[in-house]
């Protein structure tokens, strides 16, 4: 893991992302002090959009929204 004063991180930040998206740990200090770590972010898990879809369509069932309207829910929000 390479170490970088937190000056020279503000000065060179896109050549910084580049070296921690192929997978380096950065520290960042200042006056030598430990302050932050720049490493790469994990990777997002993307859902299939049908079983998403189908996963509303499931929680939905047996709900409603008793004697309000969509509308009428809308203005009151306003208020």
């Amino acid at each position: 893991m390479d170490t970088i004063g937190a000056y020279e991180a503000k000065t060179h930040l896109p050549k910084l992302l580049k070296r921690v998206a192929q997978g380096e740990r950065i520290t960042i200090t200042k006056h030598g002090v430990p302050v932050a770590v720049l490493q790469p972010s994990e990777p997002s898990i993307v859902e299939d959009p049908t079983i998403v879809i189908e996963k509303l369509r499931a929680f939905r069932k047996g709900r409603s929204l008793g004697e309000s309207s969509i509308k009428e829910m809308i203005e009151e929000g306003r208020r």
